[in-house]
């Protein structure tokens, strides 16, 4: 089972809640850091690294001796990383995606495939935990071929848990896709709702089964659960306003083992979590009575 960690905005407690479920799940867990452009995972649970290996991504490279200048190759890349103005093609190795498109389409096969190194992917354990995690090489623009490369490496037993990029971008739909359900992190701040509400259209669009977390939780500040229950979308759990929390993380210690009263909660999500799979699918991100799992 996969369980993919994300949220609308940076900053609302996602990794908290990735670590923190992993730690107390009680099946066999992988944690798998995907957010590659700064992972974070490690400082909680501090693994032993015991493997590296880097990864490459294609690009086309031209031969102009055979190139005719059709254009065909421009035409055909959505993301502009080959240009052609009527001239030999110029490509922006930064920008591919690695397709292949414009070299299947080549008329005069003027194009093959270079590859260059864009990433590491780490692998180790800490405590009973399996660790994955992927580290973007500095000065690389794009992420998600990173992220697709961690995402084959994952283990095909017990639970994953998937600390996903923050955000609604290419990266966080790279990272969520083929997940069994998704954990959406909030915070209940104006800026907080707006961004979870691109993060639910996100999630509808990919047709996924979500829940959310509410962290820094107040009763003062009911607008997170007002449209959740508009929604009708299954609130899993809150999680209250607590300094002790605050100065833990701050330390880089999981808030399980600072707050121990937190520890019942987490359990209770990560069962929640697995009620919610295992029930018959209907539209993503809909709760048919509205039971709410609260700290």
């Amino acid at each position: 089972m996969i369980v993919a960690v994300a949220s609308g905005k940076g900053g609302t407690g996602k990794t908290t809640v990735a670590v923190n479920m992993a730690i107390c799940f009680r099946e066999p867990v992988s944690l798998v850091d995907c957010d590659v452009e700064e992972p974070n995972c490690h400082i909680f649970l501090a693994p032993d690294i015991l493997g590296r290996e880097r990864v490459d991504v294609p690009f086309p490279v031209v031969d102009e001796s055979l190139c005719n200048g059709c254009g065909d190759c421009s035409r055909v890349c959505q993301f502009n990383a080959i240009v052609a103005l009527k001239t030999k093609p110029l490509v922006f190795p930064s920008l591919c995606h690695g397709c292949g498109g414009c070299i299947q389409i080549c008329p005069v096969q003027a194009l093959s495939a270079a590859r260059r190194e864009i990433g590491t992917i780490e692998t180790g354990k800490g405590r009973h935990i399996r660790f994955i995690q992927g580290r973007l090489d500095v000065g690389q623009s794009m992420s998600p071929p990173l992220i697709r490369a961690l995402k084959r490496s994952l283990p095909r037993d017990g639970i994953t848990i998937l600390d996903c990029p923050p955000g609604t971008s290419c990266p966080v739909v790279a990272a969520v896709k083929g997940s069994d359900y998704v954990v959406l992190v909030t915070e209940p701040s104006p800026f907080g709702l707006h961004d979870l509400k691109l993060a639910v259209e996100t999630m509808r669009t990919l047709e996924l089964r979500f829940g959310i977390v509410i962290n820094r939780s107040a009763p003062s500040d009911p607008f997170i659960a007002q449209y959740c229950k508009i929604e009708q979308i299954p609130i899993l759990m809150d999680i209250p306003e607590d300094r002790k929390a605050a100065v833990a993380y701050s330390r880089g210690q999981l808030i399980v083992e600072a707050v121990p009263e937190l520890r019942k909660h987490f359990e209770i999500l990560c069962s929640r979590i697995l009620f919610e799979v295992q029930r018959p699918k209907r539209r993503p991100g809909t709760l048919e009575s509205p039971i709410a799992g609260t700290a």
